[in-house]
């Protein structure tokens, strides 16, 4: 069979290698001129959820996990996943992430670089079908069109770009599977179908390269038209002929190629386990619409990207609700759009199809570069979780450009409209150019995005709603009300609006405002149809009402148990429903019910028992329990998930230091040293280095983490006693007394300070009076403190007043009518003021007028417990950000402080006592001496 020359495999072959180095360098001259700013935009819109809040990025997540999890970061076994399979994206998130972290600029330079290789590559693949000149101006639409922005600019759409490279490879590969006389070159064809595998990784659309496979072998490759196919088919039916050796070899290469593609949707539909997305009308009305309505909205689509592709001069981030208004009827006058667009699209079609020549063959390959990949995004097969999406446009828009570039050149072939052609496309590109070029400053940040979208639209509320999330983030609540208030008038019925309003109610301590914006959202709920799966007709994040609700009343010690049945109905609703599980954990431990919360955290491991947050609240439940060798393992567990889990190290090292095996304490230090390598402007991590160091015996290394502790907060009372106690064990007691200055200017009722104050002013300065007015203020303060009362009586003994330190002693007998050495004490003075031998000289030696030389008083040694949200976005209609655990931490449950006593502070009350006991007998002997 003759077909032209231009398109036999030799040609092909010498066209693909006919790029040269200028060409390049336009292409990639123009990408960078046209994405240099986007360098400086953020993380917005989706790719929070995709890269800031997804852990797949991290180091510390095994590369395994990047095969299970979908693009987000949920496994795809949960039926809240979008089922979204696309490894080797995240994978280059993860290479960012390595080199840069959450830095977005490498993100947006790797976006940019990719956009420009997709450039070259397609200018090689327009070479195939068109001239030189036509080619570069094809690739250099390509590179310029607006409507890229959102792939390139906005981070997530690197799924698009990565695709789109092995896509466009995989069909280069293929145009060399044809040798001489028709032979098949088999490993051009393995290397196709291998790269159509590694860009439907990318994103799930590379598949669809295998039909433009197809067109290309048929009707480029062998030359056929629609006519001549149909008559060789109808002569071989009425058994008038056989079936060509080439068609027989086109057939072989084919099914191969269905073959193959055959398989790797089989796997795709294993990967998702046979199971679609979960989407909302919210997110796609048409889809939930009855007939015709459906049938109509989703055609009516079609020109609606058509047109953005040929004028892009309103663009929006978000195309779901109520932007494009559902078509009822068919007398709505957009239908008429949908049938000029299908008449158009059938003339192409008939003309690519019926007719040889090379026109008609690169119209077709345009055509099926426009509608091929378009197809998954389309609706009409299965429904997606958008209405329009300017990102899927990428691949559709390649087929665009060589229709425009094709058309321009019949155009410009003729004399009379060539400079009227140049000056157009002049124009076009220029203008495409810095439309791009404005556009991108649209990404910079949350808040430009998508105010630039309600400029578009105003009848979509979630971008009224996504506006009111990028001001509450900047805590400007006050405007982000309006917003989330605006989002329920556009659309009353939207729950997620209304749970937005609720939780800004909340945040400017409306609570009663805020509890009816939650009942509203809940009672918008669908309600339960006895034998119907509830899970499947509702969005998982809407569940989240029931949480924020829970949340907000459980905050009334009579209302907990009202919010108790809350998490147990979003439980009833969603048995799979992992964070009621823990919220429910947690309110479980404040209603002093241990066992149960227990249980709840248990049930959430069976669903998630990779989660380190999980077996770090189940360690808290374990202390409550008394059981500090079961929390050990399971903070043990948590680090073994994420070693650099903060409050894991935290509170593991409080706890094996508070066991007081010496075994513990460098393990101890080293997860202490790595919190504070983590948390380095948390002074508590210090502190507590500090208190291991004492124990230790190490009182420079001491000194030093105190210190650092205090320069982070200078009114840190833990930090400034224990340093100033360790000065007055280490006879540096006058180093001491300005730390305590410092600790009673922040706290003036601070008892142990007066005490140590009161200690030193006596026995090293000689201060009597001093001394005196700091065991006074003690007494004010607490009158029946038996120290301070008795270091009181001490001073009137100094003061040599005998009878007035009798009757102290006797009233501080009164209070510890069990303290032997009160008793000895007031037997001595009693002695004294009988004996007329009465000699001027201190009862007390310096230095022995109080008991707590050694004391580092257990109570404070620990960092104050309180339950931290932890921030994750997963859709920003939940009430916390943070919705993954309940963090608390060691030795108090939540805000309230263990009424028991540990091991370590029994052990540091039988050490002062013994410390006391030396200290009387010393006394005595002086005072017998006499």
């Amino acid at each position: 069979m003759i077909f032209p020359s231009r398109f036999c495999p030799q040609v092909l072959v010498e066209k693909m290698a006919d790029i040269n180095l200028k060409e390049v360098t336009l292409i990639i001259g123009v990408v960078a001129a046209c994405y240099w700013n986007s360098l400086f935009c953020g993380f917005v819109f989706d790719d929070v959820s995709a890269i800031l809040d997804n852990k797949d990025l991290h180091p510390s997540t095994p590369l395994k996990t990047l095969f299970q999890n979908d693009f987000w970061g949920t496994p795809m076994s949960e039926e809240r996943s979008h089922k979204s399979y696309r490894p080797l994206t995240v994978l280059t998130f993860r290479l960012n992430y390595l080199f840069s972290e959450l830095k977005p600029m490498s993100y947006h330079l790797l976006n940019m670089i990719f956009h420009a290789v997709v450039s070259v590559i397609f200018l090689k693949v327009c070479k195939l079908f068109l001239d030189n000149r036509s080619s570069v101006i094809a690739s250099l639409l390509f590179a310029v069109h607006p409507i890229h922005t959102e792939a390139v600019t906005g981070v997530v759409g690197r799924a698009e770009l990565l695709s789109s490279i092995f896509f466009l490879a995989a069909f280069l590969s293929y145009t060399k599977s044809k040798g001489p006389d028709n032979s098949i070159v088999w490993t051009p064809i393995a290397l196709t179908v291998f790269l159509v595998a590694v860009a439907t990784l990318c994103k799930e659309q590379g598949i669809t390269v295998v039909g433009i496979c197809c067109v290309y072998e048929v009707f480029i490759a062998q030359g056929y038209t629609l006519p001549l196919l149909c008559t060789t088919a109808g002569q071989f039916l009425r058994g008038k002929g056989s079936i060509p050796f080439s068609m027989l070899q086109t057939l072989i290469k084919l099914i191969v190629l269905m073959f193959s593609t055959l398989l790797l949707v089989v796997i795709r539909v294993q990967v998702i386990q046979s199971q679609l997305p979960v989407f909302t009308r919210f997110d796609n009305p048409a889809a939930v619409s009855p007939t015709p309505t459906r049938q109509l909205t989703f055609n009516y689509l079609l020109p609606v990207n058509a047109w953005l592709l040929l004028n892009p001069s309103e663009l929006c981030c978000d195309w779901t609700m109520g932007t494009i208004p559902l078509i009822e009827s068919f007398l709505d006058i957009r239908n008429l759009a949908t049938f000029i667009f299908f008449c158009f699209l059938g003339a192409l079609g008939v003309f690519s199809l019926r007719y040889p020549g090379n026109s008609s063959k690169t119209v077709l390959m345009a055509l099926c570069l426009m509608a091929l990949p378009f197809i998954p995004a389309s609706n009409l097969f299965f429904p997606v979780g958008f209405v329009v999406a300017e990102r899927v446009l990428y691949v559709p828009s390649m087929g665009f450009c060589i229709l425009v570039a094709h058309g321009w050149q019949k155009i410009s072939n003729k004399s009379v409209l060539k400079k009227l052609s140049w000056v157009c496309l002049s124009m076009v590109i220029l203008t495409h150019a810095l439309k791009t070029l404005h556009r991108n400053w649209d990404w910079e940040s949350e808040y430009t995005l998508f105010m630039s979208a309600l400029k578009v639209n105003k009848n979509n509320a979630k971008l009224w709603n996504n506006v009111g999330h990028a001001l509450e983030n900047e805590k400007n609540f006050e405007r982000a009300l309006k917003y989330f208030l605006q989002a329920t008038h556009v659309q009353p019925d939207d729950i997620g609006a209304h749970m937005n309003v609720g939780r800004t109610y909340k945040n400017l301590n409306r609570t009663k405002a805020a509890e009816e914006s939650y009942m509203t959202a809940k009672s918008l709920m669908p309600q339960i149809i006895p034998g119907k799966k509830y899970a499947a007709r509702i969005a998982p994040n809407h569940l989240n009402v029931y949480i924020n609700l829970a949340n907000l009343i459980r905050a009334n010690e009579s209302r907990l148990e009202e919010a108790d049945q809350l998490y147990r109905q979003a439980i009833s609703m969603r048995p799979d429903f992992k964070q009621a599980y823990i919220s429910r954990g947690e309110l479980l431990l404040k209603m002093n019910k241990p066992v149960k919360a227990k249980e709840a955290y248990l049930k959430a491991l069976e669903l998630d028992k990779n989660n380190a947050d999980l077996w770090y609240n189940l360690a808290i439940v374990h202390i409550e329990l008394k059981e500090p060798n079961e929390a050990l393992k399971n903070f043990n567990h948590a680090l073994e998930l994420n070693p650099k889990h903060k409050l894991a190290l935290f509170n593991s090292a409080i706890l094996m230091q508070e066991s007081g095996e010496v075994k513990l304490r460098p393990e101890a230090r080293k997860r202490l040293l790595s919190y504070v390598n983590e948390e380095p402007l948390d002074a508590n991590g210090y502190f507590n280095l500090g208190m291991l160091a004492m124990d230790d015996k190490k009182d420079t290394e001491a000194e030093m983490w105190m210190k650092k502790a205090i320069k982070l907060q200078a009114d840190f009372r833990s930090a400034l006693f224990n340093l100033a106690l360790l000065y007055s064990q280490t006879a540096k007691e006058l180093m001491a007394l300005p730390i305590l200055e410092e600790l009673l200017r922040y706290y003036p009722d601070h008892i142990k300070g007066l005490i140590l104050k009161g200690d030193i002013l006596m026995n090293q300065k000689k201060d009597i009076l001093g001394a005196k007015k700091c065991f006074e203020k003690i007494l004010e303060m607490d009158p029946s403190n038996v120290q301070g009362k008795h270091n009181l009586c001490v001073v009137y003994f100094e003061e040599k007043d005998l009878l007035k330190a009798e009757r102290c002693l006797v009233e501080t007998l009164a209070l510890a009518p069990h303290e032997e050495y009160i008793q000895r004490h007031l037997n001595i003075v009693r002695d004294k003021i009988s004996s007329s031998s009465f000699v001027e000289q201190p009862v007390f030696p310096a230095g022995k007028t109080s008991d707590i030389e050694g004391d580092k008083i257990p109570t404070e040694n620990e960092k104050e417990i309180k339950s931290k949200p932890r921030p994750i976005q997963i859709i920003k209609t939940s009430d916390n950000k943070s919705q993954s655990k309940s963090n608390k931490q060691l030795g108090k449950n939540t805000d309230k402080e263990t009424p028991h006593k540990t091991t370590k502070e029994i052990k540091e009350i039988e050490k002062k006592r013994v410390a006391a006991l030396k200290r009387l007998e010393e006394i005595e002997r002086i005072l017998n001496g006499e």
